[in-house]
């Protein structure tokens, strides 16, 4: 297939029933069920489980045969090859899985977990898909097509003068960065975060928070939700750098994400802004 002619996203209810399948075979029937050899750390508080590596082993192939010429970035599959996020920066289109995201959380037997990923064709989201399993209940979203949920189609949430939000900040990312956000913490109306940025993203789409502030920026915690967002009339980007391209992650010092442009824009002034 030439790069000229992918242009269109596989159809997105089939992309999101394959996620649904994988994860009910692969990952929920292991929730509350791991056994303590079944969870390692790959870096210090980076949790892996062999559900985590089930799933993404099991979609590769299926997502590689969906869409023929294309390639995977797999977050399991760069623990073990960093090497593999260079694949961002190809002309042709990538599929990036976040197998279980809130792996922590599943590990300990919490609900806050869910299974996601993204097509990115020269470093543009183009379609990203999030599954909760322990709700059974698919979001997605493909550029220029409007986002969904449960099979719903999703309105923008409702601006608000107030600046409730995520501050996801801490061991990850440029640790200074981190440490100006948290000393500005009082700018903002500061909610608890549920350790899954899926489900937050989640809840930025709904209203629920006004924007996202994250330290980790790798692509398969964000792309996805993104795209999401996005298709609401939201705004993402790199705390360093205006808009989101995923294959600069590893440049970048954090991410923001918002309900729309001018809300990014106060929330970038007041945590971020030199004084």
């Amino acid at each position: 297939m030439s790069i000229a002619a992918v242009t269109e996203v596989p159809d997105p209810s089939k992309v999101a029933t394959l996620l649904r399948d994988i994860a009910r075979v692969e990952v929920l029937p292991r929730f509350r069920q791991l056994q303590k050899h079944e969870i390692r750390e790959k870096s210090p508080g980076d949790f892996v489980t062999v559900a985590d590596e089930a799933m993404e082993a099991a979609l590769a192939p299926k997502l590689a045969a969906l869409l023929p010429g294309s390639l995977l970035v797999g977050e399991e599959d760069c623990a073990r090859d960093p090497s593999v996020m260079r694949r961002l920066a190809s002309d042709q289109p990538v599929w990036v899985i976040d197998p279980v995201d809130g792996t922590a959380n599943f590990a300990e037997g919490k609900e806050e977990f869910c299974t996601m990923m993204a097509l990115i064709e020269r470093d543009r989201v183009l379609g990203g898909w999030i599954y909760d399993p322990v709700t059974d209940t698919t979001s997605y979203a493909v550029k220029g097509s409007g986002a969904w949920s449960a099979g719903k189609r999703l309105a923008p949430p409702p601006a608000t003068d107030r600046y409730r939000g995520i501050l996801a900040v801490g061991s990850k990312g440029d640790r200074a960065t981190a440490q100006r956000v948290m000393q500005r913490r009082d700018r903002v109306q500061q909610v608890k975060s549920v350790r899954c940025a899926g489900l937050e993203y989640l809840r930025l789409a709904r209203g629920e928070v006004d924007f996202l502030m994250f330290s980790g920026v790798m692509p398969w915690d964000h792309a996805p939700g993104g795209a999401v967002i996005e298709e609401l009339g939201g705004h993402i980007g790199y705390f360093n750098s205006d808009g989101y391209r995923p294959s600069q992650a590893e440049g970048a010092t954090g991410i923001l994400a918002a309900r729309d442009r001018a809300t990014w824009d106060e929330v970038h002034r007041r945590m971020l802004a030199a004084e």
